[in-house]
Formats: structure tokens, sequence, C-alpha cells
């Protein structure tokens, strides 16, 4: 069984509001279709369809204040309570405290010792590994996950081969901000057939979708609807060469933001988690209600002890 995670960065559930909400206001056909208009808002209890589980899951788990990304994403790649573990949420690069838990062990490894292939597909600019490596920067958790599990961080050759994917999908930023025009600009369906073609050499495939958490601190409904729509468009590329009774697609986030831009913040929200794959083998996933439901589930589905 292969999986797809999809994780997009600051997206939780909020109620029905077309001035805050930009899913409400998106145009995504395909969505509609594979998980309804509203399997974006809040729900009172898990959602299915012929092709989805939705559920909805606590991103503060216990600690007072705002979820954070760093905390966030450790608890999906550790299965750890590391807020609980250091008192706080805390974001959006890791601390010394969180570093060291990732490094301990995390999703990435654990696929790696059970015998899988994973892969975080995502390509990084020049730029990036140059601030790196002068100290200018530091990883966030989750290359930090791929390369504490010994896996390579994709680069501008890579894109070019179209053995990864930029973080918008399309190559469009690197060509218009960072000037590489050189990257071909592929349609976000184009984007989603690729990324199913470079899933399917994998167990596991990570893709970050960052650019939601900024449009969120923003506050920028138009490009959260541009955002959204492009995901619906690559989704259904992804979807018309995936199979569904060799893989699924989760999708998740580690704290709210975007869903709500009558302000710049995170926020207390539940985030979903979708679960797009074949009913029969969806019907033996147990129920999840937190962020640290999500990395044994995963494993589950891999078959990994």
């Amino acid at each position: 069984m292969r999986i797809l995670f999809l994780f997009i960065d600051g997206i939780g559930l909020a109620p029905s509001n077309s001035k805050s909400n930009p899913f409400i206001n998106a145009k995504t056909p395909f969505l509609d279709e594979i998980i309804g208009k509203y399997g974006f808002l809040l729900q009172n209890s898990m959602v299915q369809t012929e092709l989805a589980t939705i559920f909805s899951l606590d991103a503060c788990l216990g600690i007072e204040g705002l979820p954070q990304s760093a905390t966030g994403q450790g608890v999906l790649l550790t299965g750890k309570n590391i807020p609980a573990q250091i008192g706080y949420h805390y974001g959006p690069k890791p601390n010394t405290e969180i570093t060291n838990l990732i490094q301990q062990n995390n999703l990435f490894n654990t696929i790696i010792t059970g015998g899988k292939k994973a892969t975080l597909i995502n390509a990084y600019p020049p730029s990036y590994f140059e601030n790196i490596q002068n100290g200018h920067r530091i990883y966030s958790v989750i290359p930090l996950a791929a390369i504490t599990a010994g896996l390579k961080l994709y680069n501008k050759e890579d894109l070019l081969q179209k053995q990864a994917l930029s973080a918008d999908f399309t190559n469009q930023g690197w060509r218009t901000i960072l000037g590489f025009h050189e990257l071909p600009l592929l349609s976000p369906p184009e984007a989603g057939k690729l990324l199913a073609t470079l899933s399917n050499q994998f167990d596991f495939t990570f893709f970050e979708y960052w650019a939601t958490d900024i449009a969120g601190h923003h506050q920028d409904m138009d490009q959260a609807i541009s955002l959204i729509e492009t995901l619906d468009n690559v989704l259904e590329g992804f979807c018309s060469l995936w199979d569904f009774n060799d893989g699924f697609i989760l999708i998740t986030s580690d704290h709210g933001n975007m869903e709500d831009l009558s302000h710049r913040h995170h926020t207390y929200n539940p985030v979903p988690f979708i679960i797009l794959g074949n009913a029969y083998y969806r019907k033996y996933i147990p129920a999840l209600s937190s962020l640290l439901d999500v990395y044994p589930t995963i494993l589950k589905m891999l078959k990994i002890e």
C-alpha cells in the first residue's frame, strides 16, 4: 500500500463564513465531488463519502496557547505530544528540545527501518542550501526529519529533471521570484500527474504545501482562494493516475490559520484529516481525534510494527 501525505500548512476547520473563510469562496469542483462542498468546514463528527473519510483533529493537545508549526509538525512526525513534553507550543522553526526529539526518531526513520521507501518530494533552491550552510537559517521540522533519516533533499537539478516538485507545484515561484526561467511551467493538473508518477516509486511520499500559512498570516483572501483552487486542480491530475486499490492520499495540517482570515494569527480550530482511498481498506482505519493519532495510523497503513 502506497501513501501520499499531503501536508497543507496552517489550515483548520471553521464555520461557513464567506467573509473570512476562503474554502467557502474557492471553486473546487473536484474536491466537491470527492469530499463534498463542505469537507473543509467545521464538523461535529466523522464524515464519510464514497472515496473519502474526514476526521476533525485536535491540534491544541491539552496545552494552553495557540498551536504552532514546529510543535504541531513534530507531533505529526513523531506521534509524541511534544507541546506537553516541553510545556508549550513553539514555532515556526524547532528549538533545541524539538530538534532533539525529531532526531531521536521520526516517521521517515521508522518507515525506512521498516523496510519501506520514503521521500520528501519538495525541491529546495540553491539559496536554501547556501543559507543552511552559512548558518543564516535552520531546518524546519519536515526537512530536518528527512535528513535525520538519511534522505536527500531535492534541488534545482532534480526539479529540471522532473524528479521533484516545487512548493507551489507549478514552478511559477521559482521562475518569477527566483529567476530560474529555464524551469518548465507546469499546469496544476500536469503537476498532479507528475506527483502521481513520482509517488508510485515510493511507499511513502511527503509533500509540504506551506504557502497556505503565509496567506493566512497576510489575510490575503484572493491568494488563499487561488491556493485552494490550485490544490483542487493538482489533486484532479494526481487522481487520474493514482490506483486507489493500492494507495491512499492523506491530507492534514499542523494548526489552523487560513480558514479564518478575520485576523492574521493561528487559531484554536481543529484541523482536517482526510483519507482518500478504497472504501474497503478505509473501514479498517480506527477513528482519529488528535494530531497524535496520525503517526500510528500511517504505520498501520504501511503494515509497520
